[in-house]
């Protein structure tokens, strides 16, 4: 487990000693805060991937496996279209259908007639499936939320800010690939 609390000390804004590979070499307070949240998030994503990782061996799946299972238990009355799990997981029709036999023969989906149109089937996550990820991710869902529930208004419009502005930097990483980094 990553302990948060020794990597904001070693990387306190005041801390000009910090690493600078990743963030390069600026003097400044500036610079030295945004290295500090820079990291921070680093090292919470590497916890993040490690706890997937363990989540995945634990359930037996893969990361799409999951990925469907999510989609499908976010609107769990929902009609769900293979097509459309296909343009989610960004894979090919085959691919998406390996998944979804997968998951029908592990029995965590079930795949049923469109009434509408006989061309067509739906997907559903079955009561199994909805048990197994409560099972699973209830105690780290209870985890995250204890860690926040008592943040303000202003720190939580702070923090979704923050996750707003670097989901925006790094969905643009592929487009601007030959662009150089602005400070």
């Amino acid at each position: 487990m990553t302990d948060m609390r020794a990597v904001s000390q070693s990387l306190s804004p005041g801390d000009r000693n910090s690493d600078t590979y990743w963030y390069g070499e600026e003097p400044g307070d500036r610079r030295a805060r945004s290295t500090a949240v820079l990291e921070a998030l680093r090292v919470y994503r590497a916890a993040e991937l490690a706890m997937r990782r363990r989540t995945r061996d634990s359930m037996s799946m893969g990361e799409n496996e999951l990925l469907v299972l999510r989609y499908l238990l976010r609107g769990s009355d929902a009609n769900v279209r293979p097509g459309e799990l296909t343009r989610y997981l960004g894979l090919s029709t085959a691919s998406t259908t390996a998944i979804l036999d997968r998951l029908e023969r592990s029995g965590h989906i079930t795949r049923t007639a469109n009434p509408d149109d006989r061309r067509s089937i739906f997907i559903h996550a079955t009561d199994r499936a909805h048990a197994e990820v409560r099972q699973t991710l209830g105690n780290m869902r209870d985890r995250m939320l204890a860690a926040v529930i008592d943040m303000s208004a202003e720190e939580s419009a702070v923090v979704v800010d923050f996750l707003r502005r670097m989901s925006d930097a790094v969905d643009g990483v592929a487009v601007d690939a030959g662009s150089q980094p602005s400070p």
